[in-house]
């Protein structure tokens, strides 16, 4: 039998750890390759991380809610058959032919002088080959616990092997001696910490329990909604918000697309909705106006290279996510219609992954599709501008003519922009929504696919 460490896989660029968020298979379970073992959270999206092989979960590393590091091992698999025994036993004896027995003598004396300054203490050396999780490891080296002492606690895990659990709890008894005649200074300040640190909560929670009346029901929000709320006061209290709004005219888009889009399905599988042409119209304006597409860190302007364009996106059970298009300015109508369509589609399907909802450069927010005029929509820290389409709607306007004005029925609909005033003025994030217009208005009713 041979140890699998399970290791938490590399999600994206610029993604470092993220949050285990539930265990999917017990201590004792048998796991088959590629099936999910635990849950984990990064941002706002959860994923499922799969077992490499197949074998038995012997030992968990971390608790639900805990940090974990790209790469750290959070779980140990007992597989069948020792996969490195035949191979490592080859390359030794090679090694051993050809390699001077001074040279081994050397490095024998070397290994030893290690291993006696790593495990000497007052109770001398460890007795036993206990394997020990490089979780429990760690917290013996910071605690400066020896393998004497190591090879001393009783385990609890799997095997008798020594659980996080374990090592915290004989760190406490171990400790608890030394703290003994300090006792009449610490337990001054403790009572006070102690009890400071729960009053808020407490205090938190007891409004929303008392204002549940007869037929009503208190509900905790979720994670994510959680996380949404928390970016959402941040960013309020971060940027100086203000707003621009523009009517746009978009009678010629929505007779192309009506006219269109059944040869677009024909030829490309895919859906021809109003959202891939609003992206690549904002893409343009975000062309024209760099300065729009930067982020603020400090007291510092960033300007991006990329154009990176979030798309909220409304989830079945209430919340938003934002998955990114990247590169939005490089896509073709028909790219960016395919990447639009399987963002939005993974979204309701919770599919996303951790590196598809970072790097975002400017966002946009659809709020016509609830049937909202226009909204006022919150920036997406630490960018400096959003923008909310509108519903598009039949209404009566004045059209302007080489043979005179007249009234006639025409599709149009609301562009609200919001930036941060802090680093975008109103001329800028005016004509930044003009030009968007502009783009939309101007749409060529003879475009071919």
């Amino acid at each position: 039998m041979s140890k699998f460490e399970l290791k938490l896989p590399r999600m994206g660029e610029s993604v470092a750890e993220a949050t285990l968020t539930s265990w999917l298979k017990e201590v004792g379970d048998t796991i088959e390759m590629d099936e999910a073992v635990f849950e984990i959270a990064t941002d706002k999206v959860d994923s499922e991380v799969p077992s490499e092989v197949d074998g038995v979960l012997v030992e968990k590393l971390f608790n639900e809610d805990d940090v974990v590091k790209v790469g750290e091992t959070v779980a140990i698999i007992e597989v069948e058959g020792d996969m490195d025994d035949s191979s490592d036993s080859g390359s030794v004896e090679e090694e051993t032919v050809e390699v001077p027995s001074e040279v081994v003598e050397d490095i024998a004396q070397t290994v030893e002088s290690a291993k006696v300054t790593a495990a000497s203490t007052k109770l001398g050396q460890g007795s036993t080959d206990r394997f020990y999780s490089p979780l429990v490891k760690n917290i013996a080296k910071q605690e400066g616990i020896s393998l004497s002492e190591l090879d001393t606690i009783e385990g609890t895990g799997m095997e008798g092997r020594v659980t996080k659990s374990d090592i915290l709890a004989f760190v406490d008894s171990r400790n608890s001696p030394v703290t003994e005649p300090l006792a009449p200074k610490v337990e001054k300040p403790q009572p006070q910490v102690v009890q400071s640190i729960p009053e808020p909560k407490v205090e938190k929670q007891a409004p929303v329990q008392v204002a549940a009346a007869s037929g009503e029901e208190v509900m905790e929000m979720s994670r994510m909604g959680k996380l949404i709320a928390k970016h959402m006061i941040e960013s309020v209290s971060t940027s100086a918000h203000v707003q621009s709004f523009i009517e746009v005219d978009v009678t010629n888009i929505v007779n192309w697309r009506n006219k269109i889009k059944d040869a677009f399905y024909a030829s490309e599988g895919e859906k021809l909705t109003f959202t891939p042409i609003f992206m690549e119209a904002v893409a343009k304006a975000l062309k024209k106006y760099p300065m729009m597409n930067i982020s603020v860190e400090g007291e510092s302007v960033i300007k991006k290279k990329n154009i990176n364009i979030g798309m909220a996106a409304a989830l079945p059970d209430g919340n938003l996510i934002v998955p990114v298009i990247k590169n939005a300015d490089q896509l073709n109508l028909v790219g960016m219609t395919k990447v639009v369509n399987d963002l939005a589609d993974r979204s309701r399907k919770n599919q996303l992954k951790p590196d598809e909802v970072q790097g975002g450069t400017y966002t946009v927010t659809n709020v016509g599709t609830f049937g909202s005029v226009f909204g006022t929509p919150i920036i997406n820290q630490p960018q400096v501008g959003i923008l909310a389409l509108g519903a598009i709607r039949k209404i009566p306007a004045v059209i302007e003519t080489s043979e005179g004005d007249f009234i006639g029925v025409r599709s149009k609909m609301y562009l609200s922009h919001s930036y941060d005033h802090r680093v975008v003025n109103g001329a800028l994030g005016s004509m930044f929504a003009k030009a968007v217009a502009d783009y939309l208005e101007a749409w060529d009713v003879n475009r071919e696919i």
